[in-house]
This record gives C-alpha cells, sequence and structure tokens, in this order.
C-alpha cells in the first residue's frame, strides 16, 4: 500500500497535479505519524491493515466535511471533498460483495461457535482477523446478529 501511494505521489508531482500531490503528502505524513508512534511503542512499521485504517478516518473525515459545507450551501467545496475523499478511498481494498460477506459472516459464526447474540463480539473479531479492511464491521454486525437472533 505505501508503495502505490508513493507512486502516485511521484505521478502527481510529474503531472503538475498540486491538490493531488497536496493530498497524497498528507496520507504520507499520516502513515509516518502512525509509523513514529508505532516505534516508540517499540514494534515496527505499522502494516497495511493499520494503513487501511488511517485511509477509512481520513475518507470519513472528508465525507463529513463535504456533507458540512453541503448543509451551508458551499457545493463547489463540498464537490472538492468529496473527490478528494474518492481519491484516497481508491488506495482502500476492494470490500467484500454482499453476498460474499454475509458467506463470511456464516462462516465466522460456525467457526467461533457461537449460539447467541453475547458472541457477537468474538464474530465480529474473527471477521475482522480474517477479512480486515474488505468487511464493513456495521454491516456484518447486522448480519451476525440476525443469525444468532
Amino acid at each position: 500500500m505505501r508503495e502505490q501511494i508513493a507512486a502516485a505521489l511521484q505521478d502527481a508531482s510529474a503531472a503538475g497535479d498540486k491538490r493531488r500531490g497536496c493530498l497524497l503528502r498528507l496520507i504520507t505524513a499520516a502513515i509516518r505519524d502512525r509509523d513514529a508512534a508505532s516505534r516508540m511503542a517499540g514494534k515496527d512499521k505499522v502494516p497495511d491493515s493499520d494503513i487501511a485504517c488511517i485511509l477509512s478516518l481520513l475518507v470519513e473525515q472528508r465525507e463529513r466535511t463535504a456533507n458540512d459545507l453541503a448543509e451551508k450551501g458551499r457545493n463547489e467545496d463540498a464537490a472538492r471533498e468529496r473527490a478528494d475523499a474518492e481519491l484516497i478511498r481508491a488506495f482502500l481494498p476492494a470490500p467484500l460483495p454482499v453476498v460474499e460477506m454475509v458467506q463470511a459472516c456464516k462462516q465466522a459464526v460456525s467457526d467461533t461457535g457461537s449460539k447467541g447474540l453475547r458472541d457477537v463480539g468474538r464474530c465480529l473479531g474473527a471477521l475482522k482477523e480474517r477479512y480486515d479492511g474488505k468487511v464493513d464491521l456495521t454491516q456484518a454486525s447486522g448480519v451476525v446478529r440476525s443469525l444468532l437472533s
């Protein structure tokens, strides 16, 4: 994931795309900050799953900002924020299709031996471990709850 971002930054710089370059530098800085915090804790560089979390947070921030701007009537700025969110989203792993997510939830329920709603957390933990970054845990939580009730 790091290599993809670095290559995209080089491409943006070569093309003279200042907005995209600035956004990619922001992403790189956020990753470097997380790496520094990880080193302070005595660990190596953060894995791709943590980078995906960073990118997801950046997307959420952009979408929230876009919604706030749209409410205030600043549609051009909102469109720019949404475009930034899409650019960041391009670096995230593709989410599982709904059918596969439901199948993964069924597998997690059977693998963990879950019987009731108290076991939802255990199932979601198994899903996160197996499909980190590819499953929307909010959606999966609803599916798991319906399977266990």
